[in-house]
């Protein structure tokens, strides 16, 4: 793999890298080799710490880069991330935020209240309207964070079953997409009304990294034997090793997304356990759509953080983040949610763009010239992926994600957001889900 040289001069941090090894009582693993598939941050986190420990660790990638579901790219002049873009709860406590720390990442604290919404003839509220969304808000969270209801249950079933009216007023269907849909990844009709907002989180306003996500996991990808463009089809696992794809291990690390094992394309034989693949049937994995528009001169105000923006249908480009408030560049970037996302992941470029610009006049109208640059994302036809986090789904339960964390014959572990219900759809769940599949082989 390539170190960029912006990683280069970080990577000299020995004492944090060792720091990494579980703290627990755990044998050397010399002469111990481990494969690990997938390089994303739980992948990663495994590999590094199995290898500080003693065990010859290959790491196979069926893509062409380090990151996973982190991806950074600098082209507009500042970071556009396909993935993960913030650190969610970025307290002392958050792994990655220790991660950050560490590297002393440039980061710039968010500001959720660094708001102004439109509504959907494009005018912004009035004052009386931002008082009324801040009570549906707290209302919202009140009715939706209660998890003593049926797991077969969607959010939009409990919704139009005690608060009908919010599903057809405007603030309130924008409150949903923006607020909750966005979070959990997927559309009110798909979450489940029992455990879609359960999942725990750390203190603290969210962040950007200023230059980029992909700085956090450097330290944890340098000097591993990672092979990209090594797609794995075949796991053979008993309980005297594990064959991946004709190489020999002592024990096998998956670590790829939960949309990759609800196909076909990892044969793992024998097959998983029938409760494991049942619960991986029944976990949700969605998707969330980003656009980024650079123009040459703004257009909008620059000291305003997000623009909302009603729009129909629900989760159409209706959240924009100004990259003025921490970057010198003209860049809106547009997301979608819920029901829509996918949609939109099936336009072309073209067509996506026609799509957000179309938004963006609805508000600013004729002075919305065209983008210099685009980039856009397409998770969920993205082939080694197949979606952007997971979510619990209706019909599903919080034992179907800790269902994921047991080893299987004592040979097979999985890590992944997938495995970590507490935070699950998060860079810290996956982090946390490869250091604790690695203590797992530690104590085998």
């Amino acid at each position: 793999m390539i170190i960029t040289r912006r990683n280069a001069l970080k990577l000299g941090i020995t004492a944090f890298l060792t720091s990494l090894a579980s703290n627990a009582t755990a044998r050397k693993l010399t002469g111990t080799k481990v494969v690990v598939i997938g390089a994303g941050l739980a992948g990663l986190a495994a590999a590094k710490q199995l290898q500080e420990r003693g065990a010859e660790v290959i790491v196979l990638e069926a893509g062409d880069y380090v990151g996973g579901r982190i991806r950074t790219d600098m082209s507009l002049g500042a970071p556009f991330e396909f993935g993960a873009g913030w650190i969610h709860g970025p307290s002392q406590h958050n792994p990655v935020k220790q991660l950050a720390d560490a590297l002393d990442v440039g980061t710039f604290v968010t500001d959720d209240d660094n708001l102004e919404v439109f509504d959907l003839s494009g005018r912004p509220l009035t004052d009386a309207e931002y008082v009324r969304l801040d009570d549906m808000y707290d209302h919202l969270e009140t009715v939706l964070y209660s998890p003593a209801r049926s797991e077969t249950r969607s959010v939009h079933d409990l919704l139009r079953e005690i608060e009908p009216d919010i599903l057809t007023d405007p603030l309130g269907i924008w409150a949903l997409s923006t607020f909750f849909e966005f979070d959990i990844g997927a559309g009110i009709e798909d979450i489940s009304a029992r455990n879609g907002f359960a999942s725990d989180t750390f203190d603290g306003a969210d962040v950007i990294l200023t230059e980029g996500y992909d700085q956090v996991f450097a330290p944890l990808a340098a000097n591993l034997d990672i092979r990209l463009n090594t797609p794995v089809s075949r796991v053979y696992y008993d309980r005297s090793g594990v064959e991946v794809d004709g190489l020999q291990a002592d024990y096998v690390v998956c670590a790829v997304p939960l949309g990759i094992l609800k196909t076909s394309d990892i044969v793992f034989e024998p097959s998983l356990p029938e409760d494991v693949q049942k619960s991986i049937d029944r976990i949700g994995f969605g998707s969330v759509t980003k656009i980024a528009l650079k123009f040459e001169t703004p257009f909008w105000d620059t000291e305003t953080q997000y623009f909302g923006v009603m729009t129909e249908p629900r989760g159409r480009w209706n959240y924009w983040l100004n990259y003025r408030t921490f970057s010198d560049e003209n860049i809106l970037l547009g997301l979608s949610f819920g029901r829509y996302a996918p949609i939109a992941d099936n336009m072309s470029k073209e067509v996506m763009t026609r799509d957000a610009l179309a938004v963006l006049r609805s508000v600013w109208g004729d002075e919305v010239t065209s983008p210099q640059s685009v980039l856009t994302t397409h998770w969920s036809k993205e082939p080694h992926f197949l979606g952007a986090y997971t979510f619990p789904r209706t019909g599903g339960s919080v034992a179907d994600f800790t269902r994921l964390e047991a080893p299987i014959s004592g040979r097979l572990f999985m890590a992944g957001e997938h495995t970590n219900f507490d935070y699950h759809g998060t860079t810290h769940g996956a982090l946390m889900s490869g250091r604790r599949a690695a203590s797992d082989i530690l104590k085998a």
